[in-house]
């Protein structure tokens, strides 16, 4: 049984501009900056909750020469994240017209309270407010980070598809993935799985219209979902290749363990393992302010460090002022 949202992948036009946003704007602490395992040119940014708990992560890869994606249907459109209370919303809805982020106020959706936003490539999110909610725990939100801690994010919500064929996608999220349909609210179809609860749940919005998406920049690459140890990626790998799919097989990511799969053409999941997680490198003081690289990268350290341009992530000499 897959337990919830594992993590959201993007792709940003900048590693600087986006490292600005997360850590600012939306107070997201980064939990380790490494390159992607399969283009060593291209920063890999994991952003988290204040321990790098696995539910909590949304990382970027900015891939050079990268064009800029376009929305539409058969697209992973949207990432959510998870506050505390329906008055946290007020608090970000008066902080992102204050900081100039385009947003579209408060509205609800399937009977939550949550906001609609979008950053400087046009990437789409979502805070959503954990108010009443039951099901998978939330993370703790950055101590020392720039938002009061009743108000701050704690980790992911449910992760938006749009999808032109909705008779399909949901029997695979039914019958392969073994998610559940719990609601519909006009042309949006509710699914959870494990638990429940925002960090467990999978919204997809039928959309026969819309040109497809085209993946690039300010566009989503993969929805991770969680699972315990890699003796269930085993078990899932068994599983989705006795419906015919072609699956990457277990990958040792060193933070977790990894088993890819394109649920459709267009979509791309990914199946995670919780642990071993981002605390066995760098100190809990300090995570994500050095280049952190796998044991079978680190011999190529030097080379690595001469291809991609340095950040500056040093957080732990500065004092935020919580506002």
């Amino acid at each position: 049984m897959l337990k919830g949202i594992h993590h959201v992948t993007a792709m940003t036009s900048s590693a600087e501009k986006i490292y600005e946003f997360f850590t600012h704007t939306l107070g997201i602490r980064l939990v380790k900056k490494t390159v992607n395992q399969d283009d060593i040119r291209t920063y890999h940014l994991f952003f988290a909750d204040d321990k790098g708990t696995a539910g909590t992560d949304m990382t970027f890869f900015d891939f050079p020469n990268n064009p800029q994606g376009t929305h539409g249907t058969n697209e992973l459109q949207r990432a959510a994240f998870r506050v505390p209370t329906d008055e946290a919303l007020n608090y970000w809805a008066d902080r992102f017209t204050r900081l100039n982020v385009v947003h579209e106020g408060i509205s609800t959706q399937f009977g939550k309270k949550v906001i609609n936003f979008y950053d400087f490539d046009n990437q789409h999110y979502q805070l959503i407010s954990d108010e009443e909610n039951e099901g998978v725990a939330s993370g703790t939100p950055w101590q020392l980070g720039p938002i009061p801690l009743h108000y701050a994010i704690t980790g992911l919500g449910p992760i938006t598809i749009a999808v032109a064929n909705m008779d399909y996608f949901s029997n695979i999220l039914q019958n392969v993935f073994g998610m559940t349909p719990i609601a519909q609210d006009n042309e949006a179809y509710l699914f959870t799985m494990g638990e429940g609860g925002n960090g467990a749940q999978v919204i997809a919005i039928h959309d026969p219209v819309s040109p497809a998406g085209r993946q690039g920049y300010g566009a989503i690459h993969h929805v991770a979902f969680r699972v315990d140890s890699k003796d269930d990626l085993a078990q899932w790998q068994q599983r989705l290749e006795s419906f015919g799919y072609t699956t990457s097989g277990l990958v040792d990511r060193f933070f977790f363990g990894a088993l890819y799969v394109r649920a459709t053409r267009h979509l791309l999941f990914e199946i995670s393992t919780d642990g071993p997680g981002f605390m066995g490198d760098e100190p809990y003081e300090t995570l994500g302010e050095k280049l952190s690289l796998p044991p079978f990268l680190e011999a190529q350290r030097e080379h690595i460090e001469s291809i991609v341009r340095p950040i500056d992530t040093v957080r732990s000499t500065k004092t935020f002022i919580k506002e």
